[in-house]
């Protein structure tokens, strides 16, 4: 009787009950999150009491008629929101916000990674509403002890709380909200302080006029100068272009034995035989994959929240695909997931690819992780890169990997190698044996390609699309076996690590030290095919030709870091108590870059989100087309050849509008020499719509030029400011 006397009596006091719920609940997130980020527990009750408190207070002044309901309600959204926390935080190392909602709709594709990062103790956090809510619904006796709650007592003292635990609210929001450490800032405001902040808090991009965003003024705060003779200058001019994105992929793997045995042979061996960059890094936000793409193919950043496929999909990008197919190439990405996941459908259509291929023309066959395998990607594309040579022009195609896809458990029918059992059952064992699998499958890519003749007539890059194995998912024993692999502690940059191999027709094996990003991607094939971006605005460098590496980060890392030659800087407040991650290894607790790399660094990203927000809708620029383009097709003009055979592929879904991006307003960039697919053409699985050619390849050549000469002899667009048309494009 007394226990059952002492617990009514607590809950009878429900302002108090609570509150020690919430503290226990904040005890949990500080365990996971900030334990081991220089977090006190002391300090987060001290800003995390102040908004539960206020919350509270409402409750007791305003809704005191359903006192009990209004508390539970309260307790679950809180408790929603640390939950939250926890998980983003295992996976992104971030604090989440109200600007992740817009991923709730990637959440089913992707639960197998979610659920494989929760530890069972995370769920303790919603035990207390699981227990009232069974005792709420079954419980008659409850439910009017409930009801005896419902009274007005203390108003004028629990408004006064509400007034001074806003007033708390402000103290811990004020003396951090000028930092530029977003997790800092959630750790020093406290979690509820810090989300209600974000809701309000302006963008901490240095403002810039997007018509001041040339190439020059790109060049000039990136340090980077345009040889007058570049190196390689259209070495692979007229070659097909084969962009390999390989998931999850990181840097570590290569030349990677475990107990003698390598993890990746095949890449071991391009490696070896090819142009290889150590040093290169991702560059990726929200979007992971999907970002990858957007970076690679734009040599742009991603948006400050959220995926670009989302943020930026409606714009009129200056990309790659147009830019080479300016230059008479063929155009077309392959995935083997839906167009639909992280909103590629509208992507694409940005980017301009002319033709996309997805699970409509893979098919549900041979699945792994996210759709159909790897084995099975590279063996119908191959049959596809086949036929698109046979057409007699050149092509830039994108292949995107699956297989190794986070969280690693593949079939054990696709195993290639045995683990030792140090291993087995861990996340970092997975990792491997998922990319050992990946390489088997690039293996049998690389084979198919040397034998159908495409190899020997193509640029192939290969590089991973971002980390695989982030830090704060490891446990104790995966990061004693990543510390065995390193031979030290592994850090910021080990994560962020990636490799980039360039194999290029005649061009003999090198490594090369230099520091390089996705972003740098876009400009260097550029150089090998020999098209000028002179007038293009892109904030890449061409990796054969320059070396003034500064990659600004962001997502994985806060606002204001980024990848120098000397590590990864992470600012603190500001750039003066940043940290440097070298990248050999270890941590130094004072920046290496000076402030003035720091600037440029915030200058650039700022830089890119005003050009990209400055761009026309590429719907917008799709209506202005069909207003001037006349009914009858152009003369001359006739269905490309090569389409995808009937039953094989999905249709194509093409925007050929023209890239913005050029000259002092940034318009004015390359499209391509074909007329546009209608948007809204669907992968139904049967045939792709028909392309339009405005011209043969002699005759689409904006943006080409002699190997050899120099690369400002030609510009990739009309640098006017005046969107091109397509058939301008072609010469028309």
């Amino acid at each position: 009787m007394h226990n059952r006397f002492s617990w009514r009596a607590l809950i009878g006091k429900p302002f108090i009950f609570f509150s020690i719920v919430m503290i226990l609940k904040m005890l949990l997130v500080w365990t996971v999150v900030f334990r081991e980020n220089a977090g006190s527990f002391g300090m987060m009750l001290l800003t995390g009491i102040p908004p539960v408190w206020l919350l509270f207070c409402l409750i007791e002044t305003l809704a005191y008629r359903k006192k009990l309901v209004t508390y539970l309600i309260v307790d679950l959204v809180l408790t929603i929101i640390y939950f939250a926390v926890i998980m983003y935080y295992k996976y992104f190392g971030v604090i989440v916000t109200y600007h992740e909602l817009r991923q709730v709709n990637q959440v089913s594709e992707v639960n197998s990674s979610v659920f494989s990062l929760m530890d069972p103790y995370y769920l303790f956090i919603f035990t207390d509403i699981v227990v009232l809510f069974v005792l709420i619904c079954s419980n008659r006796r409850f439910r009017a002890f409930g009801r005896s709650l419902s009274v007005r007592t203390g108003r004028p003292w629990f408004a006064g709380g509400a007034v001074l635990a806003l007033i708390a609210c402000a103290a811990c929001i004020f003396p951090f909200r000028s930092g530029m450490n977003e997790f800092q800032q959630a750790r020093d405001m406290g979690i509820l302080n810090y989300e209600a902040y974000v809701g309000f808090a302006p963008s901490k991009n240095i403002k810039v006029d997007a018509k001041s965003v040339t190439p020059e003024a790109v060049a000039q705060v990136k340090g980077t100068t345009e040889p007058a003779q570049p190196a390689y200058w259209g070495a692979a001019k007229g070659k097909n272009v084969i962009i390999i994105q390989l998931e999850a992929f990181q840097n570590f793997l290569v030349n990677l034995k475990i107990d003698g045995k390598e993890v990746t042979p095949n890449m071991n061996k391009l490696v070896k035989d090819h142009l290889y960059f150590p040093h290169f890094f991702q560059q990726v936000g929200q979007g992971n994959t999907a970002d990858a793409e957007f970076v690679v193919n734009t040599s742009l950043y991603v948006p400050s929240n959220g995926a670009a496929s989302e943020v930026y999909a409606d714009k009129a990008l200056p990309s790659a695909p147009k830019t080479f197919a300016a230059s008479g190439y063929q155009t077309a990405t392959f995935h083997t997931n839906s167009v639909v996941f992280w909103n590629r459908d509208q992507l694409y259509k940005a980017l301009g690819w002319e033709k996309y291929y997805d699970d409509k023309f893979f098919g549900k066959s041979d699945l792994v992780s996210f759709g159909a395998s790897d084995e099975l990607l590279y063996a119908k594309t191959a049959e596809e890169l086949a036929r698109m040579q046979g057409a007699g022009k050149p092509f830039y195609v994108q292949v995107i990997s699956m297989s190794g896809h986070h969280p690693f458990r593949i079939p054990e029918s696709k195993f290639k190698m045995q683990l030792p059992d140090r291993y087995k059952g861990t996340l970092v064992g997975d990792y491997i044996q998922s990319q050992n699998y990946a390489d088997y499958a690039l293996g049998q890519f690389v084979d198919e390609l040397k034998k159908n003749g495409v190899w020997d007539n193509s640029v192939i890059v290969l590089y991973g699309d971002h980390q695989g194995l982030p830090i704060y998912s490891l446990n104790n024993k995966e990061k004693k076996l990543m510390k065995e692999i390193y031979g030290r502690e592994y850090t910021l940059p080990d994560m962020m690590n990636i490799p980039l191999v360039l194999s290029v027709p005649n061009q003999k094996a090198q490594t090369l030290e230099q520091v390089g990003g996705q972003s740098d991607i876009f400009p260097t094939l550029a150089n090998l095919a020999g098209i000028s971006l002179k007038n293009q605005v892109h904030f890449g460098q061409d990796l054969l030709n320059q070396n003034s590496p500064v990659l600004p980060q962001r997502y994985y890392l806060p606002s204001g870091s980024f990848i120098s030659a000397k590590g990864a800087f992470v600012p603190g407040s500001g750039y003066a108590d940043g940290i440097t991650y070298p990248l050999n290894g270890g941590k130094v607790t004072k920046p290496l870059d000076s402030k003035e790399t720091y600037e440029r660094a915030h200058k650039l990203i700022s830089m890119s989100d005003a050009y990209v927000s400055s761009l026309p809708e590429w719907k917008d620029q799709e209506k202005e087309h069909a207003n001037t383009d006349t009914a009858t097709p152009p003369a001359g003009s006739s269905k490309t050849n090569g389409s995808p055979k009937e039953g094989t592929s999905g249709k194509a879904n093409s925007d050929s509008t023209p890239a913005a991006g050029s000259g002092s307003a940034g318009a004015g960039s390359a499209t391509g020499g074909t007329k546009p697919v209608d948007a809204d053409a669907k992968t139904d699985g049967t045939k792709p719509a028909d392309t339009k050619a405005t011209g043969t390849p002699a005759e689409t050549k904006a943006g080409s030029a002699p190997a050899g000469s120099k690369p400002d002899s030609t510009a990739p667009a009309d640098a006017t400011g005046t969107p091109s048309k397509p058939d301008d494009a072609a010469g028309k």
